[in-house]
């Protein structure tokens, strides 16, 4: 034992830092997983846009037109110079608007998100119902039962009875 634990780290040393690496990253788990990230930051971008260019448009124009993902509580507002029209301390805001607009984001992933595990559910239990099914039936046809004596007598005296008659 001792000497398979020396044999193995002996070959992590000799493969080393960037062959471990390598043998990591050749694994099919971590591809499936650089796979879904991939696709859960685009369809990350899809949601913003359905929140940003969708959504608050159409809830903003139910309150009145007005842009929410705009709306803000001013704390302290901005001080101007009225000479030369320069900010001289910008405002401070709490960002009401956009806080709404990353909720709405969020749920509406949350609701795909659980659409879709619902839907791989519904199909996994399907398919293992189907199976179950399947397993069920080839069972019945293997354990067919074996006749009783009483039938096993009663079907030798039939055979007997249609030969008399022939």
């Amino acid at each position: 034992m001792a000497e398979e634990k020396v044999t193995t780290s002996a070959v992590k040393k000799a493969r080393g830092f960037f062959g471990e690496f390598r043998e990591f990253i050749n694994r099919g788990n971590v591809m499936d997983m650089a796979v879904g990230v991939i696709i859960a930051t685009a369809f990350g971008k899809i949601t913003t846009s359905l929140v940003n260019d969708v959504v608050m448009p159409a809830i903003g124009y139910f309150f009145g037109g007005t842009d929410l993902s705009k709306l803000n509580i001013i704390l302290k507002p901005e001080v101007i110079d009225a000479a030369t029209k320069e900010v001289l301390e910008p405002a401070v805001a709490i960002g009401i608007g956009t806080f709404l607009t990353t909720i709405i984001d969020f749920l509406l992933v949350a609701l795909v998100v659980f659409c879709v595990i619902k839907f791989m559910n519904s199909a996994k239990d399907k398919m293992e119902a189907m199976k179950k099914k399947e397993a069920e039936e080839a069972a019945e046809e293997e354990a067919a039962p074996e006749p009783s004596a009483e039938e096993k007598l009663l079907m030798e005296i039939r055979d007997l009875l249609k030969e008399q008659k022939q």
